[in-house]
Parts: C-alpha cells; sequence; structure tokens
C-alpha cells in the first residue's frame, strides 16, 4: 500500500480554512526544500532541480496546500516556490508566516512588532507573486512584544486587503483566545502528532469552532513504532509504513486537521499522499488513541 496510485485520495476529505478556502486534507510543508541548511542565513537548496520537480509533483498529486515561511532560508524557500508554480493555479493555496528572524551571525530570534510583521508580510507578498496571501500565520509569539500588538498588526494587513485570512502559530489555547478576540483566526499551526499530542485540548478548541489545525511534524512515531509496538502491528495489517499510518491517524483524530508533512523526495511525497487512502476502523483508533 505504500503508494498507492499517486494522487490524494478522496477519503482524506477537504477543509474549508476561514470557511471559503476549500483544501485537500493533506497539505505539503515546504521547508524541507531548502536542504540541510534551512537554519543558515543563506539556505538554498543542494538540488534546485530536484526541488522544483517535488513542487511540481505536489500539484500533480492533487495537494492545493503549500505551506512556508519567509524564516525558511530565509527566503529561499519562498523564492523557490515561486520559481516553481508562479503563476499559481487557481485553487492553489500557498500560505507563509513571519515573525522569526535569523541572524547573520547565526541563531534565530523572534520579532512580533508591529513594524517587522508589516515589512515581513510585505515582502512575502513580492518574493511569492501574489497581491493577496491567501493564510498569513503569525510564526510564534515574541515574549518582548505584547501578543495583542502582534495580532492586531496582522488585523491591519487583512483589513488592507494584503492578507486574507490570518494563522497562528506556536501557541497555547489561552493565546488562541486572545487571538480571536481580535481578528476571526483561520488557523493553528502546532507540533502534533501521535507520538506528541501535548495540544489535544487546542485540537479540540479548533474544532469546536471550525478553525484549521495544521499539524507540523505530524510524522513523528517516537515509541510507539518499534518492534512488536501498536504502530507496527496496525501498519502491517494494513500493508503500509509506520508513518503513514502516523498520518492516517491524523486525518482520523478531527476532520479539521489538514497534516503538512514534508519532504526532499518525490518517493517520500507519494508515500505520504497513499497514508491517505488508508482507513482506521474503529479499533484501530482505539488502540492508537490509547497508545
Amino acid at each position: 500500500m505504500t503508494h498507492h496510485d499517486y494522487h490524494l485520495a478522496a477519503e482524506a476529505g477537504t477543509f474549508e480554512i476561514g470557511g471559503n478556502l476549500t483544501v485537500n486534507r493533506l497539505g505539503f510543508g515546504a521547508m524541507r526544500l531548502t536542504g540541510s541548511r534551512v537554519w543558515d542565513d543563506s539556505a538554498e537548496p543542494e538540488d534546485r532541480e530536484g526541488a522544483k520537480r517535488v513542487l511540481r509533483r505536489v500539484l500533480e498529486l492533487g495537494i492545493n496546500f503549500i505551506d512556508t515561511a519567509d524564516f525558511y532560508g530565509p527566503e529561499a524557500n519562498e523564492n523557490l516556490i515561486r520559481e516553481a508554480l508562479h503563476p499559481y493555479p487557481e485553487d492553489l493555496l500557498v500560505a507563509t508566516k513571519g515573525g522569526a528572524v535569523l541572524y547573520e551571525s547565526g541563531g534565530w530570534s523572534t520579532d512580533g512588532r508591529p513594524e517587522h510583521l508589516r515589512k515581513a508580510c510585505e515582502a512575502s507578498l513580492k518574493r511569492l507573486g501574489l497581491e493577496q496571501i491567501d493564510l498569513y500565520q503569525f510564526h510564534i509569539p515574541d515574549p518582548d512584544v505584547p501578543y495583542e500588538e502582534s495580532i492586531g498588526a496582522l488585523a491591519e494587513l487583512e483589513s488592507e486587503g494584503k492578507i486574507r485570512h490570518i494563522g497562528i502559530s506556536n501557541v497555547t489555547l489561552a493565546q488562541l483566545e486572545t487571538a480571536r478576540r481580535i481578528v476571526p483566526v483561520a488557523s493553528v499551526q502546532n507540533r502534533y502528532s501521535i507520538a506528541h499530542r501535548d495540544d489535544d485540548d487546542l485540537v479540540d478548541a479548533c474544532e469546536r469552532d471550525g478553525i484549521a489545525f495544521l499539524p507540523y511534524h505530524p510524522l513523528a512515531t517516537g515509541d510507539l513504532a518499534k518492534l512488536g509496538g501498536p504502530l507496527g502491528e496496525i501498519a502491517a495489517r494494513h500493508d503500509a509504513l509506520a508513518g503513514q499510518v502516523a498520518l492516517a491517524w491524523l486525518l482520523h483524530r478531527s476532520p479539521v486537521i489538514v497534516p503538512i508533512p514534508g519532504t526532499s523526495s518525490v518517493d517520500h511525497l507519494e508515500e505520504n499522499v497513499a497514508a491517505a487512502s488508508i482507513s482506521l476502523g474503529e479499533t484501530d483508533m482505539q488502540i492508537l488513541d490509547a497508545a
């Protein structure tokens, strides 16, 4: 079952981000395309043509949601997406983020100042070749800037038409509530997987309120994939890989979850897409939920 027929299965369903942007419920996280130097201040893909091939294959496979950030590279990731896919198909949603910065000397920091977010958003618009970013996400809360101020800056950009929908990332439930008092929040992007479920409460809150939950590191399996473990057993039963079952679990966990696994390999991308056709039964889900 590892490679299905190379197209995103209808079983995965769709989700309407912000109530009006329909995406298939398996997206693509573009971060890894920038290569092993993604945190470098001058990262470029080791194989630029190969990275562009992956992006084109993403669309061929039926994925219409790509997640990136100005921070990846920095800038290189957004440039690559434009180079490979512009002019974009009408149904493609390219989401990006602002609010984190890399230093030339190495290391990174948060920057949630309104003036930085404005500059970051405008630069992303240019790099991606867009007049409006469909989903712009505040990358990470800045401890030196009140969260309300950062979100307020995005609200302004939305009212100017530069952003269509606002998302937030790396947040607590309290920060989601704070943001929602200021703007409608279309998505939350946090680390979440079968092996890392600390944000169950956030997933439930998003499901209750129709907010997309975009788990990053969705393929993490931890000890569950160990020989004789529950994940391995269920994977064997479905003639699948542990990582595919981990993705299938996310798709079954909540209808608002849109996983965004990333890879720089076409083969791995096809494996991920095949996971959408795995139908986990009630018993499978009970075993995995309890694991």
